[in-house]
């Protein structure tokens, strides 16, 4: 007996042991009952770091590069008064669909500048920005005396001839711009009108978004997109469906999808950091709701979208801060000014402006442009084509002629706040595309006089860096969430 309970004393404390080295296996290995708790940051941005898809960045590059070089400046820059004053048509009508809700909440509405807030330089007729002005005017004048249409020609041809100017009028340009000498065009303070929550939100803003990505974004109908709060029935083999055919694109439709996401994805970080936390008589009180980022980007909430969104952000960023480091030419012209009209701050300006665009151009992991049409020389040469041969469609005019048509979406959206701002954001995308696809006109261009092969107007330079301000801010902001969920889970 004795030794019977010996041997089964000995087996109890083996078993004890076994199980206690199982216990500390599965405490060691999450594979307990109770796995470790993840914190809501790492939800977010666990799956937000390393390398960019279809680029050679990571985004730990971008984080430090942004937010301590080049944010600081860049801000400063954008409270002068040259890229503070934007003039824009909020009044134009919706060319896809009449039945638009405005907003009538205090929040959505624009508070233009009155006609004595504006800098003389900015609003003179003459539109003297820079000293080329007056010249390139005067070349105009004469170039339309020397191209008037021959009135011996037959109407229909008259008609086609100025079908083909109006092509190559804006065949440079991405995006449909407004229409500046219009009498319902107005110059807003974009300092005194700041992007941020409206509480524009449900099925009208949706709308904006869905038509967007289901007639804009290169996808067939029998593709569900994910998340789509208009589509019904929505799966995991959507998901999966559609992500084994977004990376079956070629590279440049696949590009344009995560441009769009990646200017959505950025919008939402701008109504998450600024949203109204507190409304009473007394004050407004504005500032980050980590409840409504979480919704938007969190890698659970969102079934993984929300990671997948943040990435096509940075992607975005590559393109605008490749685009700005190609155009830097174009500015260090000895007669091109910032003009508002005040000498000294102008001078300064454009100082600040030439050493953001040095930092820009010393960025070590640039976006390659030249995968871009890679694959095929030929369609890389048909970049200025005049006509569309019959039905084919070539792949840098269906990139073009897709995002023209966002932008017109634009004037569509029920919130007058929420146009303003996509209004400027896809006009200054849309001049960023324009320059990477302009490099060789910008290589040849003249060190001084005017410059006709490649040119920007104010209307685009002031949009071009607003709109690299907010993707700026965005990943800024991105910073500041990361530390505001990093304890909360």
């Amino acid at each position: 007996m004795g030794r019977r309970a010996a041997r089964m004393a000995m087996g109890c404390r083996w078993s004890f042991l076994i199980g206690l080295l199982g216990a500390v296996w599965l405490v060691g290995s999450d594979h307990g009952g109770q796995q470790s708790p993840e914190t809501a940051a790492q939800r977010c941005f666990c799956q937000v770091s390393g390398y960019l898809d279809d680029c050679t960045c990571d985004v730990e590059t971008i984080d430090r590069f942004n937010n301590y070089k080049l944010f600081p400046r860049l801000q400063r820059l954008l409270e002068s008064d040259y890229f503070r004053y934007y003039k824009v048509n909020l009044k134009r009508p919706c060319p896809f669909w009449s039945d638009i809700n405005q907003c009538g909440r205090r929040d959505c509405a624009v508070k233009p500048c009155q006609s004595d807030e504006v800098p003389d330089g900015i609003k003179s007729a003459s539109y003297k920005y820079s000293e080329e002005a007056n010249n390139l005017m005067e070349e105009c004048k004469q170039a339309e005396q020397l191209g008037a249409v021959d009135e011996s020609l037959s109407e229909e041809t008259q008609k086609a001839v100025l079908q083909w100017t109006k092509h190559d009028d804006s065949s440079d340009n991405f995006c449909e711009a407004d229409d500046i000498q219009s009498p319902d065009a107005e110059y807003v303070d974009l300092l005194l009108n700041p992007e941020r929550y409206t509480g524009y939100k449900g099925p009208d803003a949706w709308k904006i978004w869905n038509v967007i990505y289901e007639e804009n974004c290169f996808k067939p109908q029998t593709i569900k997109r994910p998340l789509n709060p208009l589509a019904s029935g929505r799966g995991k083999s959507d998901e999966n469906t559609f992500y084994s055919w977004l990376e079956g694109l070629c590279v440049e439709k696949r590009a344009f999808y995560r441009l769009i996401s990646g200017l959505h994805a950025s919008i939402n970080v701008h109504l998450s950091a600024r949203y109204l936390l507190q409304d009473t008589w007394l004050e407004k009180k504005w500032g980050h709701n980590i409840t409504e980022f979480q919704q938007r980007f969190d890698g659970i909430l969102t079934e993984g979208e929300g990671p997948r969104r943040l990435k096509n952000l940075y992607f975005l960023y590559l393109i605008e801060l490749r685009a700005l480091s190609k155009v830097l030419p174009f500015f260090e012209r000895s007669d091109f000014q910032l003009f508002t009209g005040n000498k000294v701050q102008d001078a300064e300006n454009k100082m600040l402006l030439l050493e953001i665009l040095h930092e820009i151009k010393s960025f070590p992991l640039h976006f390659d442009e030249n995968s871009f049409f890679a694959g095929d020389k030929k369609e890389a040469n048909k970049l200025k084509v005049k006509i569309i041969i019959s039905s084919t469609f070539r792949v840098v005019e269906d990139f073009r002629l897709h995002f023209r048509n966002i932008s017109r979406i634009m004037d569509c959206v029920g919130c007058f706040k929420c146009r303003l701002w996509g209004k400027l954001q896809t006009q200054g995308l849309g001049t960023a595309l324009k320059i990477l696809f302009s490099e060789k006109l910008i290589a040849n261009m003249p060190e001084s006089g005017p410059s006709y092969e490649f040119h920007l107007t104010r209307q685009e330079i002031v949009s071009l860096f607003n709109a690299f301000g907010r993707i700026s801010t965005s990943v800024k902001e991105l910073e500041n969430f990361r530390n505001l969920l990093q304890n909360i889970h």
